[in-house]
């Protein structure tokens, strides 16, 4: 699927770009390797061996001819409902969805444990045809079918394709016909997947270079189900979409975008809960979990185990629920609190540590009813306030005695371009330590509305989130002394569909961007107009240099142009980036094969590959 960014509910090559991954809100920084790759026990109880290799070093295990157990894992990624079966609209796009829905959706690629890209090659090949202009032939697996039997053709990839296209819109001239979170695709190769329609070889000709040719997203949904509740046939279907056909495609738009969600708990018809992937949804409880089984049809490795449930667990309930064996794998807000709690239940667990690619901000509104979105001033006085360090030192640090503040938005500590964005972009002197009286000074000359002499700034999350709850008492102790009044607006649905970041209507929002190794990925969440700007920024100089980005394979233009991005979005005070997140995941010690990912793809990266230790 394609790789990019998301904002997370909770804590979420060469010239490193943070961006985010396929199925979820960098580039590979030190590789890491916390967890345990031990072997599996087949459905028979013979063991596998101890140790299984991971393919090409940092991918999925090689566990060679693994049979589904009969049984059941129970793991929690988090307290977040499930999205629905279609996670690529903006409303459902986020890790919790995406660590579910990767289940049941195959691509050519996916990320390793270190954000190296590897070829899915159950799903089938991709190969550079050539460079000038660059080419690529896909080749499906012969064997490959949706679980309702249905070949997955080049059909599925057209239909992939021509549903990433914001500039088609509706009859009302403003809604994208496809309601979908990327939106560049169409324009980034227009002519789209050139094969035969029920064939299984494709062709597909870039306008210009692109270096995550990799991490474009050429198969999600089928084909045949949109074709038929649109009342078309696939070769109707597939000729609109080549065409971009805003009125032909518009019963298909409809049901692509809202006919597989329902709303919580509701899992879509039989017909249309069809799946490419090793499991299949199979129940779902709403604000309790999602069960999956495995996909009858599914050509590849066999499923781990014969039901994997995702469970919606709070964080500060996760541990418990580990001992009490309610969860066998968990994925917390990495906390000292939490740590220590695993630490106490001792060889009943096995505690899985490493760094991650996710990083913590907080982005300010630029438009609704935000007091920032006119004033760069203001914004800046509100960055010198937030008490990064110490924000560090008493939430991060006691996880990871080497952490440090974060001053870039576009790299990590120890890529190359850091070190000069830190040295060439980031205004040192200005931020690196609180300055409230500088700040103070901008609030009093602001022209922002104030209450008993104060600008009131409302500040969210997804809450509940304990870690982010203790971020934002930090921010408002701090900027309260610099002419402030932050008011915590949190909420469960802070960013869902209705909540106050669709409406525009508050003024900082504090999240996380989950990375993974793409390098392109900045353009959809600061250019103008793109899905994921959800403050809607618009920045002339940040278009343009992130359009080089998109259009180079040239590695040090590709640097030099996020440099430049870079430093404008410090001038306009775009987001102010606090941290790095660590990881900690756990799972109880009968269970193998989970490990460690430093991806936004987390802990349920290879969900599909778990088992009970054999006895």
């Amino acid at each position: 699927m394609r790789l990019k960014r998301i904002p997370l509910a909770v804590a979420a090559g060469a010239v490193a770009a943070l961006a985010l991954a396929s199925c979820s809100p960098g580039g590979p920084s030190t590789p890491s390797s916390s967890g345990s790759a031990s072997g599996s026990a087949s459905s028979s109880g013979s063991a596998a061996p101890e140790q299984a290799a991971q393919i090409d070093g940092s991918g999925k295990l090689d566990l060679k001819d693994i049979q589904t157990q009969d049984g059941e894992l129970k793991v929690s990624v988090g307290s977040t409902e499930f999205g629905g079966y279609n996670t690529l609209t903006p409303a459902t796009y986020d890790t919790y969805s995406s660590s579910i829905s990767a289940l049941y959706g195959s691509g050519f690629f996916y990320f390793g444990t270190d954000g190296k890209v590897i070829p899915n090659t159950t799903l089938g090949t991709a190969e550079v045809v050539t460079d000038n202009p660059l080419q690529i032939k896909y080749t499906i697996n012969k064997d490959a079918v949706w679980s309702d039997g249905t070949p997955i053709t080049v059909a599925d990839a057209v239909l992939a394709w021509g549903s990433q296209n914001a500039s088609l819109l509706g009859a009302d001239g403003k809604t994208p016909v496809f309601n979908n979170v990327s939106g560049d695709l169409v324009q980034l190769v227009p002519k789209g997947p050139e094969g035969d329609v029920s064939g299984k070889e494709f062709t597909v000709t870039y306008k210009e270079p692109n270096l995550d040719w990799k991490l474009q997203t050429f198969m999600a949904q089928p084909a045949h189900v949109v074709a038929k509740q649109a009342g078309m046939s696939i070769e109707d279907l597939v000729a609109a979409l080549r065409a971009q056909d805003k009125d032909k495609l518009a019963k298909a738009g409809a049901f692509w975008s809202t006919g597989w969600n329902k709303g919580a708990g509701q899992l879509p018809a039989a017909d249309l809960n069809v799946s490419s992937g090793p499991y299949i949804l199979d129940s779902w409880q709403k604000g309790q979990s999602v069960t999956l089984v495995p996909n009858p049809k599914y050509w590849g490795p066999k499923a781990g185990v014969s039901k994997l449930t995702f469970r919606f667990v709070d964080s500060g309930a996760m541990v418990q629920a580990l001992q009490n064996k309610d969860l066998d794998v968990m994925s917390p807000q990495p906390t000292l609190d939490t740590l220590k709690q695993l630490e106490a239940l001792g060889a009943s667990v096995k505690i899985i540590k490493g760094d991650t690619m996710t990083w913590e901000h907080v982005d300010f509104n630029f438009a609704g009813t935000s007091v920032f979105k006119d004033d760069v001033n203001l914004r800046k006085a509100f960055a010198m306030c937030i008490p990064r360090e110490q924000i560090v030192e008493q939430l991060i640090k006691p996880l990871n005695p080497e952490a440090k503040v974060l001053n870039s938005r576009v790299s990590f500590p120890g890529d190359e371009l850091y070190d000069r964005v830190v040295k060439d972009a980031y205004p040192a002197a200005d931020y690196d330590k609180v300055n409230v009286e500088g700040a103070k000074k901008l609030v009093d000359e602001s022209s922002a509305k104030k209450t008993n002499g104060k600008v009131t700034v409302r500040i969210g999350y997804n809450a509940p989130n304990p870690r982010r709850a203790n971020e934002v008492q930090l921010i408002k102790a701090s900027c309260d002394q610099a002419g402030f009044d932050v008011k915590d607006i949190s909420a469960e649905g802070f960013s869902a569909e209705g909540g106050p970041v669709t409406k525009n209507d508050y003024d900082a929002f504090l999240f996380a961007w989950a990375g993974s190794g793409q390098l392109t990925s900045d353009s959809n969440i600061y250019m103008t107009g793109m899905p994921q700007n959800y403050g809607k920024y618009s920045n002339a100089e940040v278009d343009k240099q992130l359009t080089i980005t998109k259009t180079t394979m040239d590695l040090t233009k590709h640097g030099d142009a996020l440099l430049g991005a870079e430093k404008q979005l410090w001038t306009d005070m775009f987001s102010v980036p606090i941290f790095q997140h660590p990881g900690i995941d756990a799972a109880g010690s009968d269970v193998t094969n989970v490990i460690h990912t430093n991806t936004q793809d987390g802990i349920t990266w290879n969900a599909d590959q778990w088992q009970r230790v054999a006895k």
